[in-house]
């Protein structure tokens, strides 16, 4: 077969091309890019698919952006289900509104673009004292976001272009002072009330199941009485400080990067200096550059006679607009940093020193060293533990880089064991038992992480108890597991659990009987109000609930403000039953005229916020979003009402 394949290349070449070109003409390029990317659509706008792996990537930068913002936010949090789907919202945001601007023909001039580049803070400071962007810090700052200069602007262009979607509507929204005013005091206006509560614990003696009560009770929740999931596990973990450890770095390699990087390492000598520049380009008359020349000599003769004047001589004087008014101080800058006549003659000088009259192209300089810092010079010998770190942790990266991939390629092909993939890698397998779905309080490491326990009770892996996939639990940080031993959740016998059986029935039971006393007692205090034994007034709102439920705070102000005094029920599940008596609405004080003020700008605000909303879902609408995972479901205790 395969000397037919060699004697009949051309054959073979022509037969090939009959197959695969109608492939590429019936389902396109595109088609073979996401079969290789081996992602499935997450979501699609506009008919333009978001998958799998734009998602992953894309919750990836997010999570490294946030962890650089704030190094000691909990690792759960940004990697929860719901961080990963407020990603993905993200982009179908950024989706829509580029699409809307897009169609809407909105683009954005160069002069729009100049502007916004130039109130960039980031921007703002790689520009030297005559103006002018340093182009080489310029490239290596959006180099290190991984762009070019030319796709870092074309993104700042497109994001300007896509802000005009909604700043029409913002910019046009208000809302008038009476409007504000009168939602605003029924959000803030109280409800004098008198509550009677109805707590479960004041029936709890009441309640006297029988074994058969509680026999029945269990059978019917047995869900309530069960022993969780659990797993005892194996896992390895592949991270830069365990390649690190593995790593020898010999004296000569020293030497050479040493020698190669002394200048960084040890650190560039710096100069502060404060100047007085006399504006003159090359381009000028020379009449006009002789007179701002003779003007700076009669200036360098002041400062000299009387060095401690230089900054108010500067102050007064200088034609820099940058460094006038701050006596000329240009702060500390390392060799290179300015045009090079200045250059020379800063770092000729010593701390104090005031130079000549220097020319540059922008005019004639007084350069005045008020300070300079001088790096130590220290020794091989001085430096090498910090040389040896650095180089070590150099070549981690690289090292790291090819471990991942032999990691990755190790635990999935040979699925029933970790330990060859350890044995390469000199990793240590390690145990745990009573590994649950979620992580166990004081959880630390690979157990504490979300993502890995998913892996770990994946049927793949309780089931056939092969290894998971490599799972990036932090950067350069991967892990894989096996499970060993997997228990399945069983609901445990009656006998173990008899106390908790009892203990629950009797709270489900004196809440019926709190619930019906409280009813009974709402119906008779309707018929004789007189009767009612309620605790005394007090005044509550949404800012000063005065220790009350929020439901009952809630029930007290969807009152009929035109019949009162009024009595409802609000049944707090659990948490038994309250009767709430309504007897006026209690106005809200009026507020200092800067408090009323700052609270209708907060309410144009919400205003505006509640359009822009309603706005994006019609465009959501209109370009046919379609989201195809679900949201992840909210947890946490809440209230039965």
């Amino acid at each position: 077969m395969f000397d037919f394949v060699r004697k009949h290349t051309r054959v073979m070449q022509f037969i090939l091309f009959l197959l695969i070109f109608p492939s590429f003409v019936l389902f396109g390029l595109e088609g073979y890019n996401r079969f290789n990317e081996k992602g499935e659509a997450v979501a699609k706008v506009d008919g333009v698919e978001i998958l799998q792996g734009d998602w992953d990537a894309a919750h990836k930068q997010e999570v490294e952006r946030i962890r650089q913002q704030m190094p000691t936010l909990d690792a759960k949090l940004l990697d929860s289900p719901a961080a990963r789907y407020a990603t993905l919202e993200r982009m179908i945001r950024d989706r829509v509104v580029a699409v809307a601007a897009s169609k809407a023909q909105l683009t954005t001039s160069d002069q729009r673009l100049a502007r916004e580049l130039q109130q960039n803070e980031m921007i703002a400071a790689l520009r030297g004292p005559d103006g002018k962007l340093d182009m080489a810090r310029y490239r290596q700052l959006v180099g290190a976001q991984g762009m070019t200069p030319e796709m870092f602007e074309a993104n700042v262009r497109a994001d300007l272009s896509a802000r005009q979607v909604l700043a029409g509507l913002g910019g046009t929204s208000f809302a008038a002072p009476a409007q504000a005013g009168l939602s605003l005091n029924a959000y803030f206006e109280k409800r004098e009330v008198q509550v009677a509560r109805f707590d479960p614990a004041d029936y709890a003696a009441k309640v006297k199941p029988t074994d058969a009560d509680l026999e029945s009770y269990y059978k019917e929740n047995a869900a309530l009485f069960q022993a969780p999931e659990q797993a005892s596990v194996e896992y390895v973990v592949l991270d830069l400080e365990t390649v690190k450890k593995g790593l020898v770095v010999n004296e000569q390699d020293l030497k050479t990067y040493f020698e190669q990087n002394a200048s960084r390492i040890v650190g560039k000598e710096e100069r502060r200096a404060s100047h007085i520049l006399l504006a003159a380009g090359k381009d000028a008359p020379a009449a006009e550059r002789a007179k701002a020349r003779a003007k700076a000599e009669e200036l360098l003769a002041a400062v000299k006679k009387s060095p401690d004047s230089f900054a108010d001589v500067a102050k007064k004087n200088s034609q820099d607009p940058g460094s006038a008014a701050n006596g000329g101080d240009l702060d500390f800058f390392a060799r290179g940093a300015m045009t090079k006549p200045f250059d020379d003659a800063a770092f000729a000088l010593a701390k104090g020193d005031i130079s000549g009259v220097v020319e540059t192209e922008f005019g004639y300089h007084i350069i005045k060293v008020t300070d300079a810092k001088i790096p130590k010079q220290r020794s091989f010998e001085e430096m090498k533990p910090e040389l040896e770190a650095e180089v070590k942790k150099q070549q981690a990266q690289r090292k790291f880089a090819e471990s991942a991939d032999a990691f990755s390629n190790g635990v999935y092909e040979q699925a029933d064991s970790l330990k060859p993939v350890a044995d390469r890698l000199k990793l240590e397998v390690k145990t745990a038992t009573n590994v649950r779905r979620t992580p166990a309080p004081g959880a630390t490491g690979a157990l504490a992480n979300p993502k890995f326990l998913d892996a770990l009770f994946a049927p793949d892996s309780t089931e056939k108890k092969r290894n998971t996939e490599a799972v990036e639990i932090a950067p350069n940080t991967l892990v894989s597991g096996r499970v060993v031993q997997h228990v399945p959740a069983r609901t445990l016998p009656f006998a173990e659990v008899n106390a908790r059986v009892r203990e629950r029935l009797v709270a489900v039971r004196a809440a019926e009987l709190a619930r019906k006393e409280g009813m009974e007692k709402l119906a008779a205090w309707k018929a004789n109000p007189a009767s009612a034994n309620l605790t005394a007034p007090v005044a509550v709102s949404r800012q000063d609930t005065q220790k009350q439920p929020a439901a009952v705070v809630e029930a007290a102000l969807r009152a009929d403000p035109a019949v009162q005094p009024a009595l409802a029920g609000v049944d707090l599940g659990e948490q038994g039953y309250a009767v709430v008596k309504v007897n006026k609405v209690v106005p809200r004080e009026t507020p200092a005229p800067e408090v009323a003020k700052q609270e209708v700008q907060q309410y144009a605000q919400w205003w505006a916020s509640a359009e822009n909303l309603a706005y994006y879902e019609l465009l959501k609408d209109r370009f046919k979003v379609q989201v195809k995972v679900a949201k992840p479901a909210i947890t946490g205790a809440s209230l039965t009402q």
